[in-house]
């Protein structure tokens, strides 16, 4: 692949070493919490997969719908030469945009595995012999320094993974875009929107069951990575909506009264009957919270559209002048 770059940030241990400390906080604090991306083995990939295609769960299919429809408005409204995705995993909803943009001319994706990078760019590249593709393996939740690449830029956030992110995160993260970007380049931005609560918590809490395995599968990661012997069948998957800060709570719930120890940091973690883990939110956006926090980084809103149920929105902002 003559056209195909890859750059490391990560060095092997990175991942480990983050464990290691997300585990050893998250699980002597109080409450207990872990960060929803050590769902994200193999067996956790294929359960999302099988997530998005569950009846409860609208926002892939919403946003899809959207990026059909939208592709090449927002090919026009950026001008972009460089797409830059954050998460790209296996690029496949990108492809939607990267058919529609006739002046691209390199393509960044970005994300903690390689062989993801690999497999997406080999697609790619066989599709469209005359992009260039840059991969950079490396955590888009950090500062990221990217490669030269000719502008407008567009980053693209998908997903709604904006809404993993606490506010004090999200403003962290949008800063270090914003960073990332020279005046006029642009982020396309996925937003799930604030809905009826009980579909809401259908979308995390399916009759059939995926959800609740893809939850309890943080659990399976610790036991293999650190040595644990956490029992996945001793808590439960609960999904709530909290009013009040407008998210979706994933937790696991101690069926009760455990006592889990974790080999590899010499831990041992009591829990009481019916404490829980906080593994994610799931915040809900409007669209005038969405222009402030974009204004608060430096992004101003240009453009906004929703699926046709108005359930799902992606945002096109533009990067003003320069960074303070």
């Amino acid at each position: 692949m003559s056209d195909f770059q890859l750059t490391r940030t990560l060095d092997e241990n990175t991942a480990e070493k983050a464990l290691r400390t997300d585990v050893r906080g998250g699980l002597t604090g109080s409450p207990k919490k872990l960060p929803p991306k050590w769902f994200y083995d193999a067996r956790g990939s294929e359960l999302f997969e099988d997530i998005t295609r569950l009846p409860e769960y609208y926002p892939t299919r919403a946003e899809r719908e959207i990026l059909l429809e939208r592709a090449r408005e927002i090919a026009t409204e950026s001008g972009a030469r460089t797409l830059v995705e954050l998460g790209s995993g296996s690029s496949e909803k990108t492809r939607h945009l990267i058919e529609a943009m006739p002046a691209l001319e390199t393509y960044i994706p970005v994300d903690v595995s390689e062989s993801a990078l690999r497999g997406a760019a080999d697609t790619l590249l066989a599709e469209h012999p005359g992009l260039k593709v840059h991969a950079l393996v490396a955590d888009f939740t950090r500062p990221l320094r990217l490669p030269d690449s000719p502008g407008p830029r567009l980053v693209v956030f998908l997903g709604g993974t904006i809404g993993n992110l606490l506010p004090p995160e999200r403003a962290a993260f949008l800063a270090s875009v914003r960073a990332m970007l020279s005046p006029g380049d642009a982020l396309l931005m996925g937003t799930d929107l604030v809905k009826d609560e009980a579909v809401l918590v259908a979308a995390y809490d399916d009759a059939q069951g995926v959800t609740a395995e893809f939850n309890k599968n943080v659990l399976a990661v610790i036991d293999r990575e650190l040595g644990a012997d956490f029992h996945n069948a001793e808590f439960t998957h609960v999904a709530v909506w909290n009013k009040e800060h407008e998210w979706i709570e994933m937790r696991l719930r101690a069926r009760s009264e455990a006592v889990v120890k974790i080999r590899a940091l010499d831990m041992v973690v009591p829990f009481r009957a019916g404490e829980e883990i906080l593994t994610e939110i799931s915040a809900k956006f409007r669209q005038e919270g969405v222009r402030k926090e974009l204004a608060s980084a430096g992004l101003e809103l240009t453009q906004w559209w929703t699926d046709a149920a108005g359930r799902f929105a992606l945002s096109l902002s533009v990067a003003e002048g320069p960074v303070d």
